[in-house]
């Protein structure tokens, strides 16, 4: 009996505290607008669980990757992430996903689009949501990627190989801006922020600012109807003052609640998805918190003070804490920010689709008629 359904090559990644599926460009639609319908189809997206879908109905679980090879003389590989919301049929490419960034290495060179070295591979991704360069280096003895290893991270369970990443040049992804209105601090609904663009967007507040503890759990923080509803008008605020127009329709810019270490970090956050608190850290968000922190004037900066670099920033989140490694070339030169993270193949097959496998949807390699006895 004839099945109609189209499938589509994937494989199901953990990069960091995420999850999702990895596609070739090449699998998918060239239209942005039949991509993102087809992308919404496989995640099962418009229902909490995602029961139609391989989602996780989780925003840490609901993300996907799409990677292809780089046109570009200083990468080797492309990057597209994209949010996609669970109840919402909405695909959101506005922002990048650090943790997702952490498996794009291991799948390129898997996938055969960059050529591994002995003992390590460095690989050059091209970020197009942002437009910025990251450089990943995977652990790769006698020329094979290995996943096995002793590196543990917060909010994972058990250990694996490193992966390293090290943001060029994060500042602006958005905006052109680290500062994008042009201020260390602005006032939201009578509360300091900081407005920051450097790998995320981002408004900084301080958490006693808005009468919550800093330490309290993404639980009782997701529970706070009226907190979420003033962070919410607060976020959309700080979007149309950073220039990000609709920020209503956008996870970006990303809400954090700021306050002093308790377990011998620098700074302990609450980072926001945005409508929900992250059960640890995004890379991203971890990449601007530390540049912030080294940014005069800056709510940051205000916890962490002076700070000379090279040097390394402790944040100190839900599950734990993240480092980021900070360095500059010279004065004038951007921020380098680094962090180790950890990522594994989970799956690989082919992910189905109610569309119909047709011409118009689909590019040739993405087209695959499956047939079941």
């Amino acid at each position: 009996m004839a099945n109609d359904l189209l499938s589509i090559p994937c494989v199901l990644m953990r990069g960091g505290t995420s999850k999702g599926p990895f596609f070739l460009a090449s699998d998918l639609p060239a239209d942005i607008a039949q991509r993102d319908r087809l992308l919404l189809e496989v995640m099962g997206s418009g229902h909490p669980l995602q029961i139609d879908g391989i989602g996780g109905g989780n925003a840490l679980t609901s993300k996907v990757a799409i990677i292809d090879r780089s046109s570009r003389d200083d990468a080797d590989v492309d990057y597209l992430f994209a949010q996609v919301r669970v109840e919402q049929q909405v695909v959101d490419t506005s922002p990048n996903c650090g943790n997702m960034l952490a498996a794009v290495a291991p799948y390129a060179i898997e996938r055969g689009l960059v050529q591994a070295q002995d003992p390590q591979t460095r690989v050059r991704i091209f970020n197009v949501n942002t437009g910025k360069l990251i450089v990943a280096t995977v652990e790769t003895p006698g020329g094979e990627v290995v996943y096995r290893g002793d590196t543990r991270i917060a909010g994972a369970p058990g250990s694996a190989s490193p992966v390293r990443l090290s943001f060029l040049d994060a500042a602006g992804a958005r905006t052109g801006k680290l500062l994008p209105s042009g201020h260390a601090q602005d006032t939201i609904d009578g509360v300091a922020v900081s407005l920051i663009d450097c790998a995320m967007p981002m408004m900084l507040v301080r958490a006693e600012d808005l009468g919550v503890r800093g330490d309290a759990s993404p639980a009782e923080l997701n529970a706070d109807g009226v907190l979420l509803a003033r962070l919410e008008a607060m976020r959309i605020e700080a979007g149309a003052r950073m220039g990000i127009a609709d920020a209503g329709n956008k996870v970006i810019p990303k809400p954090v609640l700021l306050s002093a270490p308790q377990h011998g970090g620098h700074l302990q956050v609450r980072y926001f998805m945005p409508q929900q608190c992250h059960t640890a850290l995004a890379i991203t968000g971890a990449v601007g918190l530390a540049t912030a922190a080294v940014t005069p004037g800056t709510l940051a900066n205000t916890f962490v003070g002076c700070l000379g670099l090279p040097g390394s920033i402790t944040l100190e989140h839900p599950s734990g804490a993240l480092d980021v490694s900070l360095s500059r070339s010279s004065d004038d030169a951007p921020v380098v920010a680094s962090v180790v993270r950890t990522a594994r193949r989970l799956f690989e097959g082919r992910v189905f689709a109610t569309s119909p496998a047709t011409p118009e949807i689909c590019s040739t390699q993405a087209r695959q008629w499956t047939s079941a006895a």
